[in-house]
């Protein structure tokens, strides 16, 4: 049987090489791209390059907060170092929305100054590869995700995920602009999958914002929660349910309320009991408990 340790090494190594395979497509993808918008000089084709340049950078970014994250909690970092995954989907989320801004300056201008676009064959030869190797990125992606429950590896995934359908409307483009004698085509598609990257960078910098924030955990996990202690022996009650994540490990404290006659040793039994259901449960996450005799009178903050 895997243990709670074994588990969690083997979602870390899964982390460190979804950030290098995504740092080495981006990489591959520039190279084609910017090989291919000089031979057909395609705003809807630069713009894909302009993402692969983000992307790459993003996923640099992505690689040093992963390496970071992972560092064990020290004197300073009591909590460990799990945001530095939120700060780099910020950082995500930034540069996307700037890949943006410049492809819509760009769209514009060719929207005034439309242009005939050649050699549309390496084009679609560079597009098929960008998207059978950004396909295999994603899915290895997703399921480094289930495994860890990555914020950074998520925040890579989704706009990984985007470039898969910005490649396939570019040369839905090009043919339209090539074929179809249809020049505004091109400009008015990088219009769209500026719009589209937008779209994504919000998604991205909201998830990031609210793990910052420190969010509760998702209703459904707190109802999960719930159930579990209160299944076990001996506690009467609960109350001051607090949740947050940190990267790929979560934290969640309770307060027990047990029969106030009990003594303290059987009163810590049954808190130890409940914190080891609970992490058997949420195996990354750290779960504290304190006991209060039931029906004292105490200060307690509901929220609805």
């Amino acid at each position: 049987m895997t243990s709670p340790e074994d588990t969690q090494a083997n979602a870390h190594r899964l982390m460190r090489w979804a950030t290098y395979a995504s740092v080495a497509v981006a990489s591959v993808l520039i190279v084609g791209k910017l090989y291919a918008w000089t031979v057909t000089d395609s705003v809807s084709l630069l713009s894909t390059l302009i993402d692969s340049l983000l992307d790459a950078a993003a996923s640099l970014v992505n690689l040093l907060a992963v390496r970071h994250a992972l560092q064990p909690a020290d004197r300073e970092h009591r909590f460990g170092h799990g945001k530095a995954e939120a700060l780099a989907g910020l950082a995500q989320s930034a540069f996307i929305t700037g890949s943006a801004a410049f492809l819509l300056i760009e769209a514009i201008e060719r929207l005034a100054n439309p242009k005939t676009i050649a050699g549309t064959e390496i084009g679609y030869w560079v597009m098929v590869v960008s998207i059978v190797l950004t396909l295999a990125l994603v899915i290895f992606q997703r399921y480094v995700v289930k495994r860890s429950g990555s914020v950074a590896i998520s925040a890579d995934s989704l706009h990984y995920q985007s470039d898969v359908l910005i490649n396939a409307s570019v040369m839905v483009s090009l043919y339209l602009t090539s074929q179809m004698n249809l020049p505004l085509a091109d400009p008015l598609f990088a219009v769209a999958i500026a719009a589209y990257i937008i779209h994504t960078a919000w998604k991205i910098g909201s998830e990031a914002f609210q793990i910052l924030m420190d969010r509760e955990l998702p209703d459904e996990d707190r109802k999960k929660i719930r159930e579990i202690v209160m299944s076990q022996p001996g506690v009467l009650g609960m109350h001051d349910l607090r949740t947050r994540s940190s990267g790929t490990q979560a934290f969640i404290q309770l307060h027990l309320e047990l029969d106030g006659e009990l003594k303290l040793k059987d009163a810590h039994v049954i808190s130890d009991r409940v914190e080891l259901e609970v992490g058997s449960a949420f195996p990354n996450a750290e779960v504290i408990v304190h006991e209060d005799p039931e029906g004292i009178d105490e200060n307690q903050v509901t929220f609805r």
